[in-house]
């Protein structure tokens, strides 16, 4: 019998080592929903577990993949999510979405959004669980305040801008060409700073009136934590998300509290399943009718077949895209 094929790293580096490979049968454990894949999406943290830096969680899946789309192909008995074998379902996973098959906590299943194409689904959980948890339930982000989001273009940002506008905030980015800044705007960004031209904090301050911005959504970690800091609002949340700029810098933890501000940090990856459980209930209940409208929608730059997952890396190393990298099947 032919098993199940799945994207292997055969060892730390760089594209060239992911493999399409059979790696045998696969089941739906207690709790969990087996997914015949149709497509997946290519994330930053699929890249540094490529080059060995990001190892899965205890527990998870070896093979790359934290999001995908598929149909359900067997629940196992002691679920009782509502879901029933050929349903077209997405998936926030803790790895493995560059398969034929996936198990995942049925938690972390959601229905394809009304009006969403199936494959073009693969480019929603990551995204929409990252920005839903991080901007609006741990910042809080409100109407009429300013987000600032680095890395405008990527899949994270185009998504966070979306949100933003529809409730009523005002969105900076920042990115690194012209042509992305105007795919920004087209998405409802006010505020568009090319990183390598000006400098972000003197342009928000600028835009803003000296305000600042109030919630900073982060991809860079310690290379932009003081001059985050220094564009942030009194009363504002920075929130770091990733790690690209660095793992280690100093605080001014009197500016800080002068400004009265909060700095959060998150992974959603390694979270318990009861958390990722939560946001997922959470971003189906605000955020899959705002998709089902039309309101917003994913922002998907290509479409690679997924055996050829080490072209689709290039891709995204080479940070030409805008929005989502897909894997199809």
């Amino acid at each position: 019998m032919v098993g199940v094929k799945a994207i292997v790293i055969s060892e730390p580096g760089g594209p060239d080592v992911l493999q399409w490979q059979d790696v045998g049968d696969i089941a739906p454990g207690p709790g969990e929903v087996l997914i015949d894949v149709a497509a997946s999406a290519v994330n930053r943290a699929d890249v540094m577990q490529r080059q060995g830096h990001y190892p899965p969680p205890a527990g998870a899946s070896p093979y790359p993949g934290l999001e995908c789309s598929g149909r359900v192909a067997a629940v196992a008995s002691d679920v009782d999510a509502g879901f029933a074998v050929g349903d077209e379902v997405c998936a926030l996973l803790s790895g493995g979405g560059y398969a034929e098959q996936v198990t995942v906590p049925a938690g972390q299943v959601l229905p394809v959004p009304e009006g969403v194409d199936l494959v073009d689904a693969a480019g929603l959980p990551e995204v929409v669980c990252t920005v839903w948890s991080n901007v609006f339930m741990a910042a809080g982000l409100r109407p009429g305040e300013t987000l600032l989001v680095h890395g405008g273009s990527s899949g994270i940002g185009t998504m966070a801008i979306q949100l933003a506008k529809h409730v009523g905030a005002r969105v900076a980015v920042t990115a690194g060409s012209a042509e992305k800044l105007e795919r920004c705007r087209d998405l409802g960004a006010e505020i568009l700073v090319n990183y390598r031209d000006d400098d972000f904090v003197t342009a928000v301050r600028e835009a803003t009136d000296g305000h600042g911005a109030d919630v900073v959504l982060d991809n860079m970690g310690a290379k932009y934590l003081a001059r985050n800091l220094d564009v942030l609002a009194f009363n504002g949340r920075i929130v770091v998300i990733g790690m690209q700029g660095g793992t280690k810098a100093e605080l001014d933890i009197g500016l800080l509290m002068r400004k009265r501000a909060a700095l959060l940090s998150t992974s959603l990856r390694a979270r318990p399943a009861d958390e990722k459980a939560a946001i997922v209930a959470s971003v189906r209940e605000h955020v899959w009718p705002l998709l089902a409208a039309g309101d917003i929608r994913p922002i998907i730059d290509s479409r690679v077949p997924m055996a050829d997952a080490a072209e689709a890396h290039r891709l995204l190393e080479a940070s030409d895209h805008v929005g989502k990298v897909l894997l199809v099947r």
